[in-house]
C-alpha cells in the first residue's frame, strides 16, 4: 500500500511538508517500503486517509533514501509514525514509556483514527504532549494522578 500515499524523498520535502501545513496534522512514517512492520502502518494509514484528509496529511519517508533525520529524531526502529502540527512536533503519550512517536505497527483502523483525531484537538488546543488511555482518549494538561489512586 505505500506506493498509494505520497513519498517524500529528501529533506527539504519532509521540512516543506511540516512548515506549509497550517492547519492539518502532519503524519510521517520514517521507515522502508519493504519493511513487515511499515507494510502493516502503510495499509493502515491507508485505509485511514481519506478519512481523515480534512484534519490530516499523510506522507511516507525511507530513512535511508532521507537519512536527514534519523539522529535528531532517533529513527532506530524500523517502522516509525509521528505528528507534526504548525511546525512543532506533537509528542504521544501512549503508554509505552516512548512519547516521541509511535514505533509499532498499529493495524486497527479505528484506533488509528482515534489517535490522529485526538491528536488534532489536542495540538489545535495548542498542546505539545498528549498522554492517552487504554481507548486513546487524551487527557488535557498534565498526566491525571487519579489513575494510580485507582488499585
Amino acid at each position: 500500500m505505500s506506493y498509494l500515499l505520497p513519498h517524500l524523498t529528501n529533506g527539504w520535502q519532509v521540512d516543506q511538508a511540516i512548515l506549509a501545513e497550517e492547519d492539518k496534522v502532519v503524519i510521517i512514517r520514517f521507515g522502508h517500503d519493504w519493511d513487515k512492520s511499515c507494510m502493516k502502518m502503510d495499509e493502515t494509514l491507508y485505509k485511514v486517509a481519506d478519512l481523515v484528509k480534512n484534519f490530516a496529511v499523510i506522507y511516507l519517508v525511507d530513512i535511508t533514501e532521507v537519512p536527514d533525520f534519523n539522529v535528531m529524531y532517533e529513527l532506530y526502529d524500523p517502522c516509525t509514525v509521528m505528528f507534526f502540527y504548525r511546525n512543532k512536533h506533537i509528542m504521544i503519550d501512549l503508554g509505552t514509556g516512548n512519547n516521541n512517536k509511535i514505533n509499532w505497527p498499529i493495524d486497527d483502523r479505528q484506533e488509528m483514527i482515534d489517535i490522529v483525531e485526538t491528536v488534532f484537538r489536542g495540538a489545535s488546543k495548542g498542546l505539545g504532549v498528549l498522554f492517552f488511555n487504554a481507548y486513546y482518549r487524551a487527557w488535557i494538561g498534565r498526566f491525571p494522578e487519579r489513575l494510580f489512586d485507582q488499585a
